[in-house]
This record gives C-alpha cells, sequence and structure tokens, in this order.
C-alpha cells in the first residue's frame, strides 16, 4: 500500500514522503496513530494544501517532547525487586513498570515510548532508551535493586552481587582457619588406641 507520511517514521522516511508499505502495517500502525494517508490523488492534493500546518505541527510536538527529554535524560529511577542470591530477579521489569517508575518523578511519558526490547531480568543499573519523538530520544537508568541500601551501593558502582560472593567466601575461608587453629580435625594421641 501507498502511503503519504504526515511525520518522520524512522527508517520509513520524513514528512510528504510517499513510500510503500505492508497492508498490515499501514491498517495497524501508520493510518490509526495519524502518521499516514492512503496515497490518493485527493489525499495528496489535501496534504499540499495542509502541508504547512503539519510540519509546524511537527515541530510544536517535537518542542514538547524535547521538553520532557531534557528533563528526564540522564535521570536514574530506583525499582526494588525481589531477586535470587545470583541476582536474577523472580519476575522482570518491562517497559510498564519503566514508565511508570518516570510518571510517578514527574516525567510525562507512555509505555509505548520506552524502547526496552527485552524485559529486564537481573539486578543492576541498566540503561533504557526512550523515544518521545520521531526525532528526539532521551536514556534513563534504571538501578534495578533488593532494597535502597543495595541501590545505594550499585549507584556508586559496586557489584553487590561479586561483593556478596566474595563476602561469603572470606567468611568460608576464615571459618575453615578458625577450625584449623582450634585442632578441629586433628586426631589427640595419632596411632594410639585407647
Amino acid at each position: 500500500m501507498k502511503v503519504v507520511l504526515l511525520e518522520r517514521v524512522e527508517n520509513l522516511g520524513a514528512i510528504g514522503d510517499v513510500v510503500s508499505v505492508k497492508d498490515g502495517f499501514a491498517r495497524n500502525f501508520l493510518l490509526p496513530r495519524d502518521k499516514a494517508r492512503r496515497a490518493t490523488s485527493a489525499n495528496l492534493k489535501a496534504f499540499e494544501v495542509e502541508r504547512a500546518a503539519i510540519e509546524a505541527r511537527n515541530e510544536k510536538n517535537k518542542a514538547e517532547a524535547q521538553k520532557i527529554a531534557d528533563k528526564i535524560d540522564g535521570q536514574t529511577y530506583v525499582m526494588i525487586r525481589q531477586a535470587g542470591e545470583t541476582g536474577l530477579l523472580y519476575g522482570s521489569v518491562a517497559a510498564r513498570d519503566v514508565a511508570e517508575a518516570v510518571q510517578a518523578e514527574g516525567g510525562k511519558v507512555e509505555r509505548s515510548q520506552i524502547v526496552l526490547h527485552l524485559p529486564i531480568k537481573s539486578l543492576g543499573v541498566h540503561d533504557v532508551p526512550v523515544r518521545l519523538h520521531a526525532e528526539v530520544s532521551a536514556a534513563v537508568k534504571i538501578n534495578v535493586a533488593r532494597s535502597l541500601d543495595e541501590a545505594e551501593r550499585q549507584a556508586r558502582g559496586e557489584d553487590v552481587i561479586r561483593q556478596q560472593f566474595d563476602d561469603e567466601r572470606e567468611a568460608a575461608e576464615q571459618a575453615a582457619k578458625d577450625m584449623i587453629a582450634g585442632g578441629a580435625g586433628q586426631q589427640d594421641g595419632l596411632g594410639s588406641e585407647a
């Protein structure tokens, strides 16, 4: 299906471009979201008449998106989740969760603007891109932790899972040294029968 684009669409074209797309993409995405119109002669004429208004509306939307991007770009949002000892979450953090965290802090983003191809399934600080407009993007950091204390440690750059394993290993080594120093495992009177 041939359509005329009413706004810039990534990997497709800019405003006013007539492009050929699959029917389903046009019917399910471009047309319902007012990103394009069918490229009929009547629609092309109507587009040319409305072109200045469409471009002005696009610039206004872009400016609003830029204001939001300036506010949220580089911000860190903490999400407390339950996780196992290896750092894998019992659930996951999806785009909806990221959008809710940003909205809770006053950012105006929708779930569809969060570019998260796979859900987050581990503890740590994760970079998440946010596409606010076809020409405006931002990036936020999602700090997924089991507690606020752990989130603060992760924000400082500490690998809490590795630190946990190192602490456990040191404790086990110390316990082994204490057992040996205390005589554990040694027999009195070796070779003699009681």
